[in-house]
């Protein structure tokens, strides 16, 4: 019998109405906030701060993808009470949740954890403890371990990976999601759904994880097409993130695959927003994992039925939300798609994947 292990540390709280509990998470200690400056996040922001303690900062400018000169200035603007914070609390979508954990594994400095993503020794300090309070229903970034940091000015994509970085607690709310508009709910939705099929076609998968996966993937192919024609269906709001929160326990254990690996450089390059760039391939990478191992394919037929009609299901429910189809509907040449697909099988995520370069449709979606 094969071994595996399956571990994830977070305290995790999911309900409408979950928010109201932070505060006494939160208790007596010295806390910095950051979040969103949009206007919708206001009153969950007013929430939070009316029961606790007041924060030693308010840290409301962070930006998608965040950047390597972003968090040095978040940097520069909390050292007058860098010393003094005891938590950090996220509340917001993926960029914030890896803002937080940039801020948490350099106590409010930049130069340490700069240094460490240049590969320039390890950390000194374990990273300050993280209450995670998700606001759109995809990145699971409350539930692992590392943060994207981007670098545009170079052109590179960094990781920041630490057991200490998983957060202390994580408040799911899906009522905090009700104001989201349709683009970002199809993007967070889609990136859950990469995280929870990604997880299936991977070599670090085992019993637990496909459980979480199938279980998150059958949520989000429910839940998104009820949110495209309505997005006020608050059952569904809930079942989406439920979803999300499934895929984040399959991933945080597993981590990504081929088509994250495939989405970095659309995302970076080409502005395509991490959800599409992630998931527009996912029919033709499944084509590329099915026959490679009985319990991915086991696990595939419990979401999609017949396996071989599953990569056409799933690129016909993609094409009902109109996810575009192919690499040129994203701005790629056919010279960037090949080059993209070689360099993601190269990659970290990429070979984490059960299947080689040679089984990968990539004509299909010329």
């Amino acid at each position: 019998m094969s071994q595996w292990r399956y571990f994830n540390p977070v305290d995790v709280r999911f309900g409408p109405d979950v928010l109201g509990q932070v505060s006494k998470a939160i208790g007596d200690r010295n806390w910095i906030l950051v979040t969103h400056p949009d206007a919708p996040m206001m009153p969950y922001r007013e929430k939070l701060m009316a029961g606790s303690k007041p924060p030693l900062i308010v840290v409301d400018t962070i930006e998608p993808n965040p950047s390597l000169a972003m968090l040095d200035a978040l940097c520069q603007r909390l050292a007058p009470v860098a010393e003094q914070i005891e938590l950090v609390v996220a509340l917001g979508g993926g960029s914030v949740m890896d803002s937080a954990k940039f801020l948490a594994a350099g106590h409010g400095q930049y130069a340490p954890v700069a240094a460490y993503l240049e590969g320039q020794g390890a950390l000194d300090e374990a990273a300050l403890p993280i209450i995670a309070i998700p606001t759109t229903a995809g990145t699971g970034s409350e539930l692992t371990k590392w943060a994207t940091i981007w670098d545009p000015a170079q052109g590179r994509k960094l990781s920041l990976n630490s057991d200490d970085l998983y957060a202390e607690a994580a408040f799911i709310d899906p009522l905090i999601t009700a104001s989201l508009p349709w683009s970002i709910t199809l993007a967070s939705g889609l990136d859950a759904l990469s995280h929870a099929l990604e997880s299936l076609w991977n070599i670090h998968a085992n019993p637990l994880t496909r459980a979480y996966a199938v279980a998150a993937s059958k949520d989000v192919l429910i839940a998104l097409p009820q949110l495209h024609a309505n997005l006020s269906n608050m059952t569904a709001r809930e079942v989406l993130a439920r979803g999300a929160m499934r895929a984040g326990l399959a991933f945080s254990n597993t981590m990504t695959a081929l088509a994250h690996n495939i989405s970095y450089p659309i995302t970076l390059d080409y502005g395509v927003p991490h959800g599409l760039a992630c998931s527009f391939c996912l029919p033709e990478v499944m084509v590329a994992a099915m026959g490679l191992d009985a319990d991915c394919d086991a696990a595939l037929s419990q979401i999609f039925g017949d396996l071989s009609g599953a990569p056409a299901q799933l690129r016909g429910w993609l094409n009902a939300l109109d996810v575009a189809a192919e690499p040129r509907d994203y701005g790629l040449s056919d010279d960037a798609w090949q080059q993209i697909i070689e360099d993601a099988f190269a990659g970290p995520r990429g070979r984490n994947f059960l299947g080689r370069a040679q089984q990968f449709p990539a004509a299909t979606i010329r």
